[in-house]
Parts: C-alpha cells; sequence; structure tokens
C-alpha cells in the first residue's frame, strides 16, 4: 500500500496481516530505519506492549525472558532489536525477512503502534489505506465465491439436460421429473457433502439458504466439476448406486487437492 508517497510491504502469514516496520520507518528517516526500529524497542512500554500480545496470542511465549527484557527496558545500556526479541522470546508478533521485499514486520495491531510513535497522523493515514484494501480483498473473495456459485448453476443445466434425455421415461407427469431431478441432485449433494438437501434443512432450521449457498469455494468448484462429471456418466447409462461411488471417491480426491494447495 502507499501511504503519503511511501509504499509499504504487507506480508500474510497464517491468516494474520503484517506491516512492514521498515517501510512505516521511512516516513521519518529513509536512510536509518534500522535505528528507528531499534529506538523504538528500547522503551519499556514497547516492550510491554509486545510482550502482553504475545502472551495474549502466543502460546509458546517465554515469559520468564520477558520479564527479563522489561526490567532492563529505559536503562541507557538497554539495546533492543527485532532479531534478539525473536530469538530469546519465541516472538510471533514480529518477523525478519530478508531479500529483495525483507526487512521487519509486525502484525498489524503492533505496526500500528508503532506508526502512532512515528507520526499519529501517519497512522491515521496507513489505517485508512489498510482499511481499503481489506475491503478490495473482501469484495475480491465475494467475487470469487459468486463466480463459483454461477459456475456450478451453469453446469447445472448441463447436468439436468443430460438427466432429461437419458433418465426421464415417455408420459411422466411434472411430479415424477421433478422427483427425479432432486434425486439427481442429491445424488451430488451426498457424494460431495455426505446428506441429501432435506437433511440438511433439518439439521439447520434457522439457517438462510440451502446446503449448496453455505458451501465453501473448495466445495463448488468440485460441485462444479462433478455435475459435468455425472452428466458423463448418465450419457454412458451407469447406474446411480455405479455413479454415486465414483462421484464420492473423485470428490474425496478433488477435495483433499484443493485443501493442501496453496
Amino acid at each position: 500500500m502507499n501511504v503519503q508517497g511511501i509504499d509499504i510491504v504487507l506480508y500474510q502469514e497464517n491468516n494474520n496481516d503484517y506491516i512492514s516496520l521498515t517501510d512505516i520507518a521511512r516516513h521519518k528517516d529513509s536512510e536509518h530505519t534500522d535505528t528507528i526500529i531499534q529506538n523504538w524497542m528500547r522503551n519499556r512500554n514497547t516492550i510491554e506492549l509486545l510482550g502482553f500480545w504475545e502472551t495474549i496470542y502466543n502460546s509458546n511465549f517465554k515469559p520468564l525472558e520477558f520479564e527479563g527484557f522489561k526490567k532492563q527496558a529505559g536503562l541507557n545500556s538497554f539495546v533492543m532489536t527485532p532479531k534478539k526479541w525473536i530469538e530469546n522470546t519465541d516472538a510471533i508478533g514480529l518477523i525478519s525477512k530478508s531479500g529483495r521485499y525483507g526487512g521487519t514486520f509486525a502484525h498489524k495491531d503492533i505496526a500500528l503502534e508503532f506508526a502512532s510513535w512515528i507520526s499519529i497522523e501517519f497512522k491515521l493515514y496507513v489505517i485508512k489505506e489498510f482499511q481499503r484494501l481489506k475491503e478490495d480483498e473482501n469484495d475480491r473473495l465475494e467475487l470469487d465465491w459468486n463466480f463459483q456459485r454461477t459456475l456450478a448453476k451453469v453446469n447445472y443445466h448441463i447436468h439436468t439436460d443430460a438427466i432429461k434425455a437419458n433418465l426421464i421415461p415417455e408420459s411422466l407427469d411434472k411430479s415424477k421429473i421433478n422427483f427425479i431431478y432432486a434425486n439427481e441432485a442429491d445424488l451430488l449433494n451426498v457424494a460431495l457433502f455426505g446428506i441429501t438437501a432435506k437433511q440438511w434443512r433439518d439439521e439447520n432450521p434457522n439457517t438462510d439458504g440451502n446446503i449448496r449457498d453455505m458451501a465453501t469455494i473448495e466445495q463448488l468448484v468440485v460441485l462444479s466439476n462433478l455435475e459435468s462429471l455425472n452428466s458423463v456418466f448418465i450419457h454412458q447409462g451407469q447406474s446411480q448406486p455405479e455413479r454415486l461411488l465414483q462421484l464420492n471417491t473423485i470428490a474425496i480426491t478433488q477435495m483433499k487437492a484443493l485443501m493442501n494447495s496453496k
């Protein structure tokens, strides 16, 4: 993100947002960013902030080492660096990265406090820009979900056309035709979700939408694939038990692949 002409790199780890302290420090002095960060970390208030944050969010944090640093903080002889803090306390709130986009990164909670120490005005601009980026990210995720849901619906038309052409006998009344459609839709639900649409509704009476509305993006991708494959299996004349076994195996394989993918 760009704040008042300063490019600030963001980094994600374990679904947490980290912001470059090195880039924030450039707002004050672009030539001595490491010194600025170290001066901030010499303060007792900073050490307490870092320690209390780790106590809340990091089960592996070393409290005894934290107490030792807290007693020394503020003394003229006290020196603290991000690397020293991380190595001695097993901290996760700060991250040191090397390379082109390297430097010192901090969890957004900590990074905003550092920005406040640099400049209250600059902190407010950082917050504004960060919120804008998160809103854009949420919009993209919503767009992805809607796209996959639409893709599943489009493929469903292919799927139902195959049913109509191959499974529906002549002269059936509307109720029987609808029953066959619902039965095939539930075949896919069982293959992917393990339950039928009715079973899901019975288990979730207060939830808006249906089982597919509540699906994840990964599930919708697999559902889209299952619909296309099921139409092929129907054209081949396979029975429902045969198709259900194949579709379930495929669903398990594809979900594993998607969930293990970065």
